[in-house]
């Protein structure tokens, strides 16, 4: 009783945990597949947390599965990747907890699949859209900083060609007599100025 009190002063958590798990045969199921991240190894993380890791006829033949009531041709091309994204979580999800919990029946895992499509859609589609989200950010980063290295390596490879060294001599020899000369010029100028004039003195 000591607890299950802390859950009955938290309404919120108890629905959270009733969302994640199910009571099938006298065993609670853990719906949430990242409440079975203490038995992952690091592949079957990046595996899980990863969208695009099934094949895409995989994800196609089991959309009407998930969402019976979508009309998929009517969706833009960023929800249906957020759908598929959570197509997938639904796949992989089910797929680690029949390997956790051999012991399920098929009855069982239909039980289990159908809470699941009731309680989990929205949370994996917005997993999904945040893990997109931030591919597609580090993907744009990842192009910057291609650019960027490529930009300077460009350059390099232009300075160092002997050809391009026989092109800017005269230039930088031109550059830098108009600096020589610049500078003499303006040094005269500054000279004539500090120069005082003579005073005339006045007859009386």
């Amino acid at each position: 009783m000591a607890s299950s009190a802390p859950l009955q002063q938290n309404p919120q958590l108890q629905r959270r945990l009733q969302q994640d798990s199910i009571e099938l045969a006298g065993k609670t199921i853990y719906l949430n597949p990242f409440l079975y991240w203490r038995r992952f190894d690091a592949n079957t993380d990046r595996w899980l947390r990863e969208p695009g890791q099934l094949n895409e006829d995989q994800i196609s033949t089991n959309r009407v599965r998930f969402y019976p009531e979508v009309v998929w041709d009517s969706l833009s091309d960023e929800e249906r990747a957020i759908k598929d994204g959570s197509v997938e979580m639904f796949l992989k999800s089910l797929e680690l907890i029949s390997t956790f919990n051999p012991e399920l029946t098929a009855g069982q895992l239909l039980e289990l699949e159908r809470k699941m499509a009731v309680t989990k859609k929205k949370a994996f589609e917005h997993w999904v859209g945040k893990s997109l989200r931030r591919r597609s950010q580090e993907e744009k980063a990842e192009k910057r900083r291609f650019s960027r290295q490529r930009w300077v390596r460009e350059w390099r490879e232009w300075l160092a060609d002997p050809t391009t060294g026989r092109a800017l001599l005269p230039l930088t020899g031109l550059i830098l007599t108009a600096g020589f000369l610049g500078w003499h010029l303006g040094s005269q100028q500054f000279c004539r100025e500090l120069i005082l004039q003579p005073g005339v003195q006045r007859s009386r």
